[in-house]
């Protein structure tokens, strides 16, 4: 892509907390400064999957991404690196899954699951990272994704949609679209070079529950029977302050790392 003109970006984020939408806001015009952005904020969604039906009708560009309110971006060259992962990938996430088993897309265990998540401690200062799954950084084959942060080919939310009749509230219409789309002979992958701070953990309560059943209802005939997850290897990490989040990431030494858990995690 060298000496190419970057492609454009439109930006797709649901939130109903000004400040919350203007520090994301800010993170993404300094990550894509001198580039063709446009944010498109949707401040009354009845549901993520409306909020961003509503969104991805109104973008224009080439590259579109749904993003929660909620994220830091850290990559310095994220802009260019989502760009790259795009020539070969149609839509990507930061945390998904190789093998979709139920309405949570850890739920197969691993090998078949992959992350590279940073979040505060919710009770003392600095960071907590998660690195799930062997393998290389970038990883192919994925079927479904956390809707956390994903970017996408343009033909990817026109023809797959997001799907807000079944999907009516804030939860599984990620994991559902990216299916979907998955189905649909799109290529996803899970990017573990690309570093984000996400501010939520997730909360697993009854309202969750039932769109996971909702989930499982509506993909039966791609769910297993039956599965026996199991928990190999993994990594975590601390840091206290974002710069030490971006030392621990850096793609020489979680190479290193993530080689050592397909090690560990080849029998499974």
């Amino acid at each position: 892509m060298s000496g190419a003109r970057p492609p454009s970006v439109s930006v797709v984020i649901c939130s109903i907390d000004a400040s919350k939408f203007e520090r994301v806001c800010a993170n993404y015009r300094e990550i894509y400064a001198g580039q063709a952005l446009e944010i498109i904020g949707i401040h009354d969604a009845r549901s993520l999957a409306e909020g961003y039906s509503r969104g991805v009708a109104r973008a224009t560009g080439e590259l579109l991404i749904v993003s929660h309110d909620d994220i830091e971006i850290l990559t310095p060259d994220f802009a260019a690196r989502v760009a790259l992962h795009l020539v070969d990938h149609d839509l990507i996430g930061i945390a998904g899954t190789t093998r979709v088993v139920e309405g949570r897309w850890a739920g197969a265990g691993d090998p078949y699951v992959y992350t590279l998540i940073s979040s505060p401690f919710p009770d003392a200062p600095g960071f907590g990272t998660m690195l799930l799954g062997g393998g290389p950084l970038v990883v192919s084959g994925i079927q479904a994704l956390d809707g956390v942060f994903m970017a996408m080919r343009r033909e990817v939310a026109t023809r797959v949609a997001f799907d807000a009749e079944v999907f009516d509230h804030f939860h599984l219409y990620d994991l559902d679209f990216s299916l979907r789309a998955y189905l649909a002979g799109f290529r996803l992958a899970v990017c573990r070079d690309l570093v984000l701070v996400h501010a939520s953990t997730g909360r697993y309560d009854p309202m969750w529950e039932e769109y996971k059943r909702r989930f499982e209802v509506k993909h039966r005939a791609h769910l297993p029977a039956q599965w026996v997850a199991k928990e190999g290897a993994r990594a975590s990490f601390p840091a206290a302050t974002r710069e030490i989040i971006l030392r621990n990431c850096a793609p020489a030494q979680l190479r290193d790392i993530t080689a050592q858990i397909e090690r560990a995690n080849a029998a499974l």
